[in-house]
């Protein structure tokens, strides 16, 4: 019997506005964020793929899927992190992700690391 914290992912988010390349005019709004994924875990594992849901504020809904993130499948030791930037552009000026990147442990098992929902939105807009 396998224990859970075995494979033990944490998902750490921050996102920002990137006013420079937004165009509201043009329902254009940019958003970069930056994901750190860190190993809690006993296992060493490798991120192999990545799902994002991307949904904006009038409800409109995008799958992104796609091998590993920003061009790399990092490969995390127990303790390991790993951080990096990217970015999704948005119709509204709020909206929301969540998803999961689907991982490798040395031990042959896949699992989910469950990316939880974070929100996209301009400065000032939600309080």
């Amino acid at each position: 019997m396998q224990q859970e914290h075995e494979h033990q992912i944490e998902i750490d988010i921050q996102t920002s506005y990137v006013e420079e390349q937004s165009d509201p005019d043009e329902s254009r709004y940019v958003f970069s964020y930056t994901v750190t994924i860190r190993n809690t875990g006993l296992i060493p594992a490798k991120l192999l793929t990545r799902h994002w849901v991307i949904t904006d504020g009038d409800g409109r809904v995008q799958e992104v899927r796609g091998s590993g993130v920003v061009g790399e499948q990092p490969y995390l030791e127990p303790g390991g992190s790993f951080r990096y930037t990217s970015g999704t552009v948005l119709e509204t000026p709020v909206g929301t992700m969540e998803g999961s990147y689907q991982m490798l442990g040395d031990d042959g098992a896949r699992f989910d690391a469950p990316i939880p929902a974070f929100t996209l939105s301009l400065p000032h807009t939600l309080h």
